[in-house]
C-alpha cells in the first residue's frame, strides 16, 4: 500500500508535459480489436486503467509489443475469445468498451458489469439500447453482460440522455454494421472525436463526431494504422488548478487549448492568468483569488472530472462559491477530507456551498476516487504543514507519474510505501471505532 506525503507551501514553477488522455486511450485500445491488422498507438499514458486494458487484450490473445516512448504495437489478429476475463474487467469502469468492440468484431461479446470509482449509479441502459438498435440481443446474469447478434445492421439510435460511454460504444459496434447508423443526442467530448478519428484512420466512415448527430456508414474491413492519443484535458486542468492554488507560474506543454476553454474561462473568473500558445499554456497568479459559481455539464460545459479540483481552488478564494454537480450523484465524497484540512464546505444534494477561508492545513486524508485524489493533492500543495494521502491507487488510475511531474515543478511530494500489516492494523482500528 502506498501514500503520498506532501510538504505544502511551495510555489509551482517551470514546465510540465501532459500525457495522453485517459478517457480516449481506454476506448482506443479496445477499438484495436476491430482491425484486421496490427496497429501502433502512440502517446499512451502510463496509468493503471491502461495497464488493465493491455492486460485484457493480452489475456484474450493479442500480441503487444512496447516500443518505448509510451508507444505500443498491438496485433489483434490472434484474438480468439469474445469473453473478457471477469476478474480483470471488473477493476475498471471503461471495460464496457470491450462490449462494443467485440460485438462489432464477432457479433457477440461477454463482459462483466463496469467497476471504477464509486460515483453513484452507472446504468448501462443506453449502451444496451444502442446495441439492440443495431440488432443485438442481450442478457444480464450474475454480474455479466452477454450480447449476441446474427448480424449487425445500421439503424437510428436516439439517446435519452447525453452519455459519453454509450456514444463511444455505439460507434464501436456500428463501424462494421451493414448500412447507415445515425446517433442522435450524442455526446461531444474531445475523446469521442479522438475515437472517431482513430477509427476513420483504420478505414471507418464516421461523420459528425463532436456534434450531437453522428453518422456512421458501416464498412466490411478495418486496416492497421499508426495513431497518437490526444493530450489529457483533465490532467492539464488539474495542473492549472495546482499552479493557481500555490500562486505559481508555469508552462503546461502538450495541450490542445481549445479543449481547455471551459476550464480556462472559469479559472480566469477566479483570478487566474492564462496565456495560450499553439500547443501549450502559461498559468500564473499575481493577485487574490475570488469566488465563482460553477455548474458541471456535458461538453462544451464545465467537465465533471474537474469539479473537485476547482472546488479545492475555491476554498482559497475570497467569498462564497457555489458548485452544482449535474452529472454524478456522489461526486462530493472528497468534501469530508477537505474539511479535515480546514475547508468550509456545506453539501446539500448536488450543490456545494464553499466559504473561502484563504488557507488550508496539512492533515492525513484518503482519496475516495480518482478526481478526489487529485483535489487532495492540490490541497496538500497549497496547505501549510504536511499532508498524507492514502488510497492513492485511485489517483494512479488516471494520472501518469503525478508525483514526478510535480517534483519537477518544485513541489515537495514523495510516494511512500506502507507495510500491509500496518495498513491493516490502522484500518481495523478505525472500524472498531
Amino acid at each position: 500500500m502506498d501514500k503520498f506525503v506532501i510538504k505544502g507551501g511551495r510555489r509551482l514553477t517551470g514546465e510540465v508535459v501532459i500525457s495522453g488522455a485517459k478517457n480516449a486511450a481506454v476506448a482506443i485500445l479496445p477499438a484495436v480489436i476491430l482491425s484486421d491488422e496490427p496497429c501502433v498507438i502512440e502517446n499512451v499514458p502510463t496509468i493503471s486503467d491502461v495497464n488493465i486494458c493491455l492486460r485484457i487484450l493480452r489475456e484474450m490473445g493479442a500480441v503487444i509489443d512496447e516500443l518505448g516512448n509510451n508507444t505500443y504495437r498491438i496485433d489483434p489478429t490472434p484474438i480468439y475469445s469474445f469473453c473478457v476475463p471477469y476478474e480483470t474487467a471488473r477493476k475498471m469502469r471503461a471495460s464496457y468498451y470491450f462490449l462494443g468492440a467485440l460485438l462489432g468484431k464477432f457479433n457477440k461479446a461477454r463482459v462483466s458489469m463496469p467497476g471504477g470509482c464509486p460515483l453513484g449509479d452507472r446504468p448501462i441502459d443506453q449502451h444496451l439500447k444502442a446495441f439492440s438498435a443495431l440488432g443485438a440481443n442481450y442478457t444480464l446474469s450474475q454480474g455479466m453482460i452477454d450480447l449476441t447478434a446474427d448480424k449487425l445492421c445500421g439503424n437510428p439510435i436516439f439517446f435519452d440522455v447525453v452519455t459519453v460511454g454509450a456514444t463511444m460504444n455505439a460507434m464501436l459496434a456500428a463501424v462494421k454494421a451493414e448500412g447507415l447508423t445515425v446517433i442522435e443526442n450524442a455526446a461531444k467530448e474531445p475523446h469521442i472525436v479522438d475515437l472517431a478519428n482513430f477509427l476513420n484512420s483504420m478505414g471507418a466512415n464516421i461523420m459528425g463526431a463532436g456534434t450531437d448527430v453522428i453518422k456512421i456508414r458501416g464498412v466490411e474491413k478495418l486496416r492497421g494504422t499508426t495513431y497518437a492519443v490526444i493530450p489529457d484535458q483533465i490532467e492539464a486542468g488539474t495542473f492549472m488548478a495546482a499552479i493557481a492554488a500555490t500562486k505559481g507560474d508555469a508552462i503546461i506543454k502538450n495541450v490542445i487549448p481549445k479543449h481547455l476553454e471551459s476550464i480556462t474561462k472559469k479559472m480566469e473568473k477566479i483570478g487566474v492568468n492564462i496565456e495560450q500558445y499553439d500547443d501549450s499554456i502559461r498559468v500564473w497568479v499575481d493577485g487574490p483569488l475570488v469566488k465563482a459559481n460553477i455548474k458541471t455539464a456535458p461538453h462544451p460545459g464545465f467537465p465533471t472530472d474537474m469539479q473537485s479540483q476547482i472546488a479545492t481552488l475555491l476554498t482559497l478564494a475570497d467569498g462564497t462559491s457555489i458548485i452544482t454537480e449535474n452529472i454524478w450523484d456522489q461526486r462530493f465524497g472528497y468534501v469530508d477530507e477537505l474539511r479535515r484540512m480546514g475547508a468550509d464546505i456545506t453539501v446539500n444534494g448536488k450543490v456545494a456551498l464553499i466559504e473561502g477561508t484563504g488557507k488550508l492545513m496539512g492533515a492525513p486524508v484518503k482519496a475516495c476516487d480518482l478526481r478526489a485524489g487529485a483535489a487532495l493533492i492540490i490541497a496538500g500543495l497549497a496547505a501549510s504543514g504536511v499532508t498524507e494521502i492514502e488510497d492513492i491507487f485511485h489517483i494512479e488510475r488516471g494520472y501518469d507519474c503525478m508525483e514526478g511531474k510535480l517534483r519537477k515543478l518544485g513541489a515537495d511530494i514523495e510516494k511512500v510505501s506502507i507495510p500491509d500489516n500496518k495498513a491493516s492494523a490502522k484500518n481495523s482500528g478505525k472500524a472498531a471505532v
